[in-house]
């Protein structure tokens, strides 16, 4: 149902209870999710990893559903939290808007009736007539006017003409008070216009945070939450807008966050968790809290559907729950998670807001948010991330899936590093906003067609943000022909290209061309997107790498183990020992060979 709100309701209306109903939620909010980590870390979590018992294990039982309960709790009150302060707020700004219009009109002497419609005196005279012009009523320019009203002005005179001046249909009217009184009518209507509007929105909003008596929380449960985190964010958005810095840089987030309270940290975590998981410059415990929040309610939303792109999403969220739920060393860090395009995740193991070398590493071909990047791909930054402890402990190291990876038919195409390259930037910019230290060690790490996304960004003007080192592993080009094209300096752009990896040896496009332009293209060390980086003439660092396993017919390994085997000890330990040195800032160790 439409809402009714008029502008004397408006006028009367007190935001502050909405605002004290918001703190009261947010109270509730707060209680359930401190008694939600009391269970699991005094109760459930200690009983789980010292009794077996089949008494302890259905005690443990218990103890994850009331668990649930308060997490559920916790949620919606939250929710409910942020959809009565974004009402609060909208509704507050309208008031002030109505009520700077009613004084204005009382000022002015005019009055403003009950439906908007402000009157105003007669004033100024005809000169050829000498009569006097008369006073009149005039309402919004909303579309509708007051009932039985036919224009925006009752004022009845002969010398009145609706269409007076009228080339632009204007109404224009002599009396010099008629102007004034048209503008204060128009901010009333607007004003009553978007209060209503904001009314209707959040009420519906409001009205599907309801739990039915007797609630049972499960699967089912959490895709409802899902659907409500998704109903509140729509119904939001003015607010979001206002409040949240979507279009501002990273390094102004961050500031903007070290200003907010702890108290409105928590309410945009739990009231938005997808946005504040997604903002470059937000610090990493936020956006972790955040993303393992939308985590469960996307894993909720996924298994509700049947196509084969969810299912994939669906093994791969539940694969980062598990690493999640199981803990690591060094600490595992959900810095992004969605179900945007072939899904998105950024994986960090280590703190990059307090480790003194991060590392940032995208992957390629083929890849999405599926179990193999669960399960292979996140293993690999946590690889890096444990060799690269030995050469310096403050080191974090993270895989970034901030893309759409292209798959075989889009691989020769540089769209999809078009898209991604933008992103990936903001990221490393945001990394340089949060990170403690003055000036951190960056390292961005580019495996097949992800060195096509980091070549992109760094041949961009000013480079990739803080960026010292790049690496490029298994390449077929970056659509630079010299290292220094990458903007970090000579002798920090490394290259690897394992003998048996069948990718970095792709022919340049020309080879397609003719057997002429072929020969000058393997000639000229030309790849599909440029100069091979471990070439002579490209000036990379050539990092040592050796041949890598052979191709699956010969090691049974898959189809291409050498090109996936560059951060794995066991297939490529001089390449993964490598990169762990570069990534832990002593690239004056590495081992090298000879360019091609």
């Amino acid at each position: 149902m439409a809402s009714t709100l008029t502008w004397q309701q408006l006028k009367d209306l007190k935001p502050e209870t909405l605002s004290h109903a918001a703190d009261a939620w947010g109270a509730v909010s707060r209680h359930a999710d401190s008694a939600r980590e009391r269970i699991e870390g005094r109760m459930s979590g200690p009983l789980d990893k010292t009794q077996e018992s089949e008494a302890a294990q259905a005690a443990i039982k218990r103890l994850k559903r009331l668990e649930d309960n308060y997490h559920y709790i916790h949620a919606e009150s939250g929710l409910i939290r942020g959809t009565l302060d974004g009402l609060a707020a909208e509704l507050t700004a309208q008031r002030k808007v109505l009520t700077q219009a009613l004084d204005d009109a009382a000022a002015l002497g005019y009055t403003v009736d009950d439906n908007g419609g402000v009157s105003y005196p007669a004033d100024g005279k005809n000169e050829q007539t000498g009569e006097g012009y008369p006073g009149g009523t005039v309402y919004g320019e909303d579309g509708h006017f007051a009932p039985g009203s036919a224009a925006p002005s009752s004022g009845k005179h002969p010398l009145y003409q609706p269409g007076l001046g009228g080339a632009d249909g204007k109404v224009k009217v002599p009396n010099p008070h008629y102007a004034k009184a048209r503008e204060i009518a128009n901010r009333i209507s607007f004003a009553v216009l978007r209060a209503r509007g904001a009314d209707d929105r959040y009420s519906g909003a409001l009205a599907e945070l309801k739990a039915a008596p007797g609630l049972t929380v499960g699967t089912k449960t959490w895709a409802d939450i899902a659907s409500d985190v998704d109903s509140v964010g729509a119904s939001a958005l003015p607010y979001i807008k206002e409040k949240l810095p979507l279009d501002k840089t990273p390094a102004e987030r961050k500031d903007w966050w070290d200003h907010l309270t702890a108290d409105e940290r928590e309410e945009y975590v739990t009231a938005f968790p997808g946005l504040i998981g997604s903002l470059d410059g937000i610090p990493a415990t936020a956006r972790d809290d955040a993303n393992r929040e939308n985590l469960k309610f996307l894993i909720a939303k996924l298994e509700g559907r049947h196509d084969d792109l969810s299912k994939a999403q669906l093994d791969g969220m539940e694969g980062i729950q598990a690493k999640l739920d199981a803990g690591s060393n060094p600490p595992m860090f959900l810095l992004g998670i969605g179900d945007e395009g072939n899904g998105r995740a950024i994986v960090s193991y280590g703190n990059p807001d307090t480790a003194k070398n991060v590392s940032a590493y995208v992957p390629g071909l083929g890849t999405a948010l599926d179990g193999d990047f669960a399960d292979d791909t996140v293993r690999r930054a946590f690889q890096t991330a444990k060799d690269a402890r030995k050469y310096d402990h403050s080191t974090a190291s993270i895989v970034w899936l901030g893309y759409d990876a292209p798959g075989f038919t889009e691989v020769a195409s540089t769209s999809n590093a078009d898209a991604g390259a933008p992103e990936y930037r903001s990221f490393m910019e945001g990394i340089q906003a949060t990170n403690m230290h003055k000036d951190p060690h960056v390292t961005a790490i580019g495996h097949s067609y992800g060195s096509l996304v980091v070549g992109t960004a760094a041949r961009q003007h000013g480079g990739i943000p803080g960026a010292d080192d790049i690496v490029l592993l298994g390449s077929p080009g970056t659509g630079a022909q010299r290292a220094d094209e990458l903007n970090v300096g000579k002798g920090h752009v490394f290259s690897a290209s394992a003998g048996n990896d069948p990718v970095s040896w792709l022919p340049g496009k020309e080879s397609f061309l003719g057997p002429v332009q072929a020969v000058d293209s393997y000639m000229d060390e030309q790849r599909w997107f440029g100069r091979d980086p471990v070439s002579r003439e490209f000036g990379a660092v050539r990092i040592e790498s050796g041949d890598g396993p052979l191709p699956l017919y010969l090691s049974n390994e898959g189809p291409t183990p050498a090109h996936s085997g560059y951060f794995d000890p066991d297939r490529n330990p001089s390449a993964a020992n490598n990169i762990a040195k570069i990534v832990a800032g002593r690239s004056d160790i590495v081992t090298t060979e000879d360019p091609r």
